[in-house]
């Protein structure tokens, strides 16, 4: 594995950690420069916190990446998620123009990529990117399971 790789998931997975000491769904989502290998932007869940049903790690980090770059598209951009992607955002992502998405847990209840919508194999998708899941399964699976297990 690319060590590179690694430490992004890293990054991801610490954001997801400070959204579960929140009380937050466990995600966390970072966005990086493929051209510099610089991270843009780094969010985790904040949709309590916010009061916000649109709050997830990606959509937040999409916005700060695109404020960031000064523009609506991150086409020079990767998201590294730790869990697959909801409908919204993959329509976002697809919006956004990024380059490369890396996810961790795969989601067979709510996600929007590999299962139920499936939005980059719509033909009103405009732009698919190169998907890679799986990337941490274990580790962003077990948080995930952890945090709604204490709920329970």
């Amino acid at each position: 594995m690319d060590f590179e790789f690694v430490d992004y998931m890293d990054v991801a997975l610490n954001a997801a950690e400070m959204s579960a000491s929140r009380g937050e769904v466990p995600v966390g989502a970072v966005i990086v420069q493929s051209s510099s290998g610089r991270i843009i932007a780094n969010s985790g869940n904040q949709m309590i916190a916010r009061h916000d049903p649109t709050a997830h790690a990606e959509m937040l980090a999409i916005r700060a990446a695109g404020n960031m770059v000064g523009s609506e598209r991150l086409v020079d951009c990767d998201l590294y998620v730790t869990l697959e992607p909801c409908p919204m955002c993959a329509a976002a992502i697809s919006l956004a123009r990024v380059r490369r998405l890396y996810f961790g847990a795969y989601d067979p209840k709510g996600g929007g990529v590999e299962y139920g919508a499936r939005i980059f194999d719509q033909p009103s998708c405009h732009h698919k990117p190169e998907i890679y899941g799986g990337m941490q399964e274990e580790r962003s699976a077990k948080l995930l399971k952890n945090f709604f297990e204490t709920r329970r």
